[in-house]
């Protein structure tokens, strides 16, 4: 019964050690999935502002008047 009970330790101990390494994983890509997104969204952030910008700039060029077709 010993014997038994010891190779269950092993085993358990062996999937807790795998379990361990994978959630170390797990983290690993987390945190570095959440810096590509914050990076993400600051370019997201300056190019809707560009476009912003673009944007007020051409409002100048155009008049503003019907199109022909109306």
């Amino acid at each position: 019964m010993e014997k038994d009970t010891e190779e269950k330790i092993i085993q358990l101990e062996t999937k807790l050690a795998y379990l361990e390494d994978f959630l170390n994983q797990l983290q690993s890509v987390a945190v570095e999935n959440s810096t590509t997104i914050e990076k993400l969204r600051e370019e997201n952030k300056l190019m809707a502002q560009k476009i912003r910008d673009l944007s007020d700039q051409m409002e100048g060029d155009i008049p503003n008047r019907r199109p022909p077709h109306y």
